[in-house]
């Protein structure tokens, strides 16, 4: 790999974890972490999941994914129901309680998300978001 390579990676992991960051402190405001604000924000904006499919949208691994869910059934923010169809899987339901949580939580989020990028113009944000389709595609191949 050549020192262009890499100063992408390095590029893109330090952006990633700034973002984790912000976001992990306003998820703190909340009481949550940045796995919690993850699961409900997905629970929100996708509806109901199965744990895996949860799993899959935060980016989460396997042994993780449990003790998440299972401190936020315990918060009273999300619930296990049987799915209908098949009965060994678990679908998580966003409580009230839950949902008003993240109603509060995403909109500052994506707020913070917003000025971050503000320095970015249109056009760059769309060259961006294809390069970085464009990675992922080679990446996954």
């Amino acid at each position: 790999m050549g020192q262009e390579e890499m100063k992408i990676v390095i590029g893109l992991h330090r952006n990633t974890n700034e973002l984790d960051r912000q976001t992990g402190r306003i998820a703190g405001k909340y009481g949550l972490t940045l796995s919690q604000f993850a699961v409900l924000e997905a629970l929100y904006s996708k509806g109901d999941l199965t744990v895996g499919e949860v799993r899959e949208k935060i980016l989460s691994s396997v042994g993780t994914i449990p003790v998440i869910v299972n401190n936020l059934v315990g918060r009273g923010y999300v619930e296990r129901l049987a799915d209908q169809k098949d009965k060994r899987l678990c679908i998580l339901h966003l409580t009230e309680e839950g949902r008003s949580v993240i109603q509060q939580a995403a909109p500052k989020n994506r707020e913070m998300i917003r000025e971050k990028m503000k320095e970015l113009t249109a056009e760059e944000k769309k060259q961006l978001l294809f390069l970085l389709k464009k990675l992922g595609g080679i990446l996954h191949e």
